[in-house]
């Protein structure tokens, strides 16, 4: 009795429908026969010409979801989804440009990067111009060997290569229960973190600052950083 009454509203609402979207639903329940016909151990086989045929016909009609039984709507739409993807993977794939290098030729570039490491992108690309090789300093500085770190030092290992020549030192104000300034001056070595002088003054001037440090280091040539 149900199944009666659902084929009678079928029957009514294909009044309103559109001639176009009837013949898509009719083809595609009869796509499903053919699938049906050829089903293998119990089990309906869709091949790729399937998929092919009811993606485009779902993108055109959505409405076809209503009369599939051997697909799950929520498969359909995946494939969808996966053939749009694709199509604009190749709608966006890049055509054309710059000719590949020759694998020999990146072997090169790549050898005369390490062979020499203090060589820029211009100056090998200088160089390859000698040679005769036709390539440009773009595609020569894509081929070099990358470097992780700049060829020169790090400044943690400038600091532990010299940090027993090396001192803070600090001038600072010191407001006394007198209302008055005084101006302290300290010396600190890095490598040991010693005190090495401490000192106040109500005037501090160039030449005291540098007394201060004169006596800080005795008999040491200072250099100022």
């Amino acid at each position: 009795m149900i199944g009666l009454l659902c084929f009678v509203v079928a029957v009514l609402a294909s009044a309103f429908k559109s001639k176009i979207r009837l013949e898509a639903e009719n083809a595609t329940l009869r796509r499903q026969l053919v699938v049906l016909r050829r089903k293998l151990k119990g089990r309906a086989h869709l091949t790729n010409n399937d998929r092919w045929f009811f993606v485009p016909l779902y993108r055109w009609f959505p409405s076809i979801l209503q009369v599939l039984t051997i697909i799950r709507p929520e498969t359909l739409v995946r494939w969808h989804r996966a053939g749009f993807r694709r199509y604009w993977r190749w709608k966006s794939h890049r055509r054309g440009g710059r000719p590949q290098i020759d694998p020999e030729l990146r072997e090169l570039i790549r050898r005369m990067s390490v062979e020499n490491p203090l060589w820029g992108a211009p100056r090998i690309h200088g160089e390859l111009l000698k040679l005769g090789v036709e390539v440009a300093q773009s595609s020569v500085a894509r081929y070099m060997l990358k470097r992780g770190r700049p060829p020169g030092q790090e400044w943690r290992t400038f600091l532990h290569n010299h940090a027993p020549e090396i001192a803070a030192m600090d001038l600072f104000v010191v407001p006394t229960i007198g209302f008055k300034l005084l101006y302290g001056f300290v010396v600190v070595r890095i490598h040991r973190r010693d005190l090495v002088c401490i000192n106040v003054t109500a005037n501090p001037t160039a030449e005291w600052v540098a007394r201060q440090i004169t006596e800080a280091f005795p008999g040491t040539k200072l250099r100022a950083t």
